[in-house]
């Protein structure tokens, strides 16, 4: 049985008019209201086999009809072009904003990494103005340890410190968790971090010897750990900065997409370190495997 209920809406043309009707598992059909007509109908067409009282029975079916011309509610597609419109506005002014914010400390450090270390020797030199060679080379030595320490050491904090322990993963979940703005309460760390090495350089700077020299060393090596961590993980792998065409090197896509697999959780949150992940990787069945998969696949080219 066909049935059709009609209403006559009084207002004027433009306004939108409301034909409310009563149906159950029913199919409705609208017919736009012409520009030309004052006095229009909304047409509704139930198409059921039920009887008129069940007809009154219905649940509430509410249509808007008016001028085609007037927008009253956006349209969902163009709410989501808006929207990721203005979310890629916003990532390309956090990206600035921390780019010029890494660019900064590594220009800062750097300078003064280089002026301190040969302000240091040259003010400590022997009295025959000879350069103390022995405690040179303790120096370089430990600036390459405290590299490797801190690797080892992030290696373990990583896990121990920022993931089994609240106090730690309060400020590291910022970063397993979506970044709004710049900068992520887990950016703390390299504040945390840069205390001893900053300590150490103090030290190593005003004591001559080799025990200063060796301090020095030490407080250089974890500064340049901290330089190298920022433009690999925050830049490379996270892309918070661009890094420009090192990030087409085969072994630092291999590094970026070990660290993805550490955001996975795949591997029990492996790899925990940085530069020496794949180390981690290798006695895991698969893990390589998919790392070189990964890598052929990544395009940073396409990456956002």
């Amino acid at each position: 049985m066909a049935l059709s209920a009609c209403a006559r809406p009084s207002s004027r043309l433009g306004m939108s008019a409301k034909v409310t009707c009563r149906s159950l598992g029913i199919k409705l059909a609208q017919i736009r209201l012409p520009n030309h007509t004052r006095r229009s109908a909304v047409v509704v067409r139930a198409l059921d086999t039920r009887t008129p009282e069940v007809f009154e029975e219905m649940p509430k079916v509410e249509i808007f009809a008016g001028n085609p011309s007037e927008t009253h509610v956006p349209s969902t597609e163009r709410q989501m072009e808006e929207a990721r419109e203005k979310r890629r506005a916003e990532k390309k002014r956090e990206r600035l904003v921390y780019q010029m914010s890494a660019i900064a400390a590594s220009i800062g450090f750097t300078s003064m990494a280089v002026v301190a270390t040969y302000v240091r020797f040259t003010w400590h030199m022997q009295d025959d103005g000879v350069l103390p060679l022995g405690e040179m080379c303790g120096t370089l030595a430990l600036v390459a340890g405290g590299v490797y320490g801190m690797e080892m050491w992030a290696r373990y904090a990583h896990k121990a410190l920022w993931h089994d322990y609240a106090p730690g993963w309060a400020l590291h979940k910022s970063h397993h968790e979506p970044r709004t703005g710049p900068f992520e309460a887990n950016d703390l760390f390299a504040i945390i971090n840069a205390l001893p090495a900053f300590a150490l350089c103090l030290y190593g700077f005003l004591t001559p010897g080799v025990l200063g020299g060796t301090c020095f060393g030490a407080g250089l090596g974890i500064t340049m750990f901290g330089i190298m961590y920022m433009f690999v993980h925050d830049g490379l792998v996270h892309r918070r900065f661009p890094v420009g065409p090192i990030a087409e090197l085969p072994v630092m896509k291999k590094l970026a997409v070990a660290h993805k697999l550490h955001h996975s959780v795949k591997y029990d949150g492996a790899p925990w370190g940085m530069f020496l992940a794949l180390q981690e990787l290798e006695p895991i069945p698969g893990a390589m495997k998919e790392v070189e998969r990964m890598a052929a696949e990544l395009d940073f080219s396409k990456a956002k």
